[in-house]
C-alpha cells in the first residue's frame, strides 16, 4: 500500500532511501562507441538503471511534407530481462511513450540538421535510434534521452555510392548541433524531486518530463501519472528541471 511504503514514509519526512537530496541525480556513467556494428552508440547507467542506444542509418524516401529533410525514427524496447513488469510482444504503452518523448526532445530541439541528410530529390538518409532497456531501476525517460543524444553525437554517416551503403566505412559525422537534456520532476503531495528510483516512481502523484536545449529553450513536455498539476506548480517544475538540465549537461558534455 502507498501509505505504508518505506519510500513514501521517507519522502514525507523529507528524506530518500539512498540519502540523496530531492534535487540530486544518482551517479551517472556514460560510454559511447560501444557497438561496432552501429553507426553510433552509447551506454548510460543512472543508478541501477542501464540503457543502451544505437543509431543505424539507411537510405529512404523523404516524407511528402518534408521533401528536403532526412528522416528520424526512435524506438524503445522494454525486454522482460530488464524488469519482471515488462512483457514480450508488441511495444507497451510505456515503451511507446518513452520513444515519443525522446523523439520529441531530439526533433523539436533541432538536434540534427535534417536538411543536410538530403541526398537528392528522391533520396534522404533515415536515422533510426533504437533504445534498449537493460535494467529498469527508475527514471527511464531521462536515461533514455541521454543515451539517445549521446549516440547521435557519436554517429557517423556510412559511405554511399548512390546504390550501395558500405558499412564500417564513413563519409562524414552525423550533423548533430544541439544537446537536449530531459529532466523528469516528480510530485508527491507538496514535495518535488528528480531522478526517481523504481520504488519512488510507484508512489508519486504525478511526473513531468521536460527537455531543454543548451540555450534553455524548452523542446518537449510530457505529463505522466494520474495526479494533477496546476499552473503555478508547472512553473516550479520547470525551474527545478531547468537547473538540473544545466548540471547534467556539464557532467555529460563538459
Amino acid at each position: 500500500m502507498k501509505e505504508t511504503s518505506y519510500a513514501f514514509d521517507l519522502l514525507q519526512k523529507g528524506k530518500r532511501a539512498d540519502d540523496r537530496e530531492f534535487e540530486d541525480f544518482r551517479k551517472l556513467e556514460l560510454q559511447t562507441g560501444i557497438i561496432n556494428t552501429a553507426e553510433g552508440s552509447a551506454r548510460v547507467k543512472l543508478g541501477d538503471t542501464e540503457i543502451i542506444a544505437g543509431v543505424k542509418m539507411n537510405v529512404g524516401t523523404p516524407f511528402p511534407d518534408t521533401p528536403n529533410e532526412g528522416i528520424l525514427i526512435v524506438n524503445a524496447e522494454f525486454t522482460p530481462l530488464a524488469s519482471p513488469d515488462f512483457e514480450s510482444g508488441p511495444p507497451s504503452e510505456d515503451a511507446v511513450e518513452c520513444a515519443r518523448v525522446v523523439d520529441r526532445g531530439i526533433r523539436e530541439s533541432h538536434c540534427i540538421e535534417m536538411e543536410k541528410l538530403a541526398i537528392d530529390p528522391e533520396k534522404v538518409w533515415a536515422v533510426f535510434v533504437d533504445i534498449h532497456i537493460i535494467n529498469h531501476g527508475g527514471n527511464l525517460i531521462d536515461a533514455a534521452a541521454i543515451a539517445a543524444v549521446a549516440a547521435l553525437h557519436n554517429a557517423q554517416i556510412p559511405k554511399y555510392d548512390g546504390e550501395k551503403i558500405t558499412r564500417g566505412e564513413y563519409q562524414a559525422k552525423l550533423p548533430v548541433v544541439h544537446k537536449p537534456v530531459t529532466v523528469t520532476v516528480c510530485k508527491l503531495g507538496e514535495k518535488l524531486f528528480v531522478d526517481p528510483t523504481l520504488e519512488e516512481e510507484q508512489i508519486v502523484d504525478s511526473k513531468l518530463s521536460i527537455a531543454f536545449r543548451e540555450d534553455d529553450y524548452i523542446c518537449a513536455l510530457q505529463k505522466q501519472s494520474a495526479g494533477s498539476i496546476n499552473f503555478e506548480e508547472i512553473k516550479k517544475f520547470i525551474e527545478v528541471a531547468e537547473k538540473k538540465s544545466k548540471d547534467l549537461r556539464k557532467k555529460i558534455w563538459e
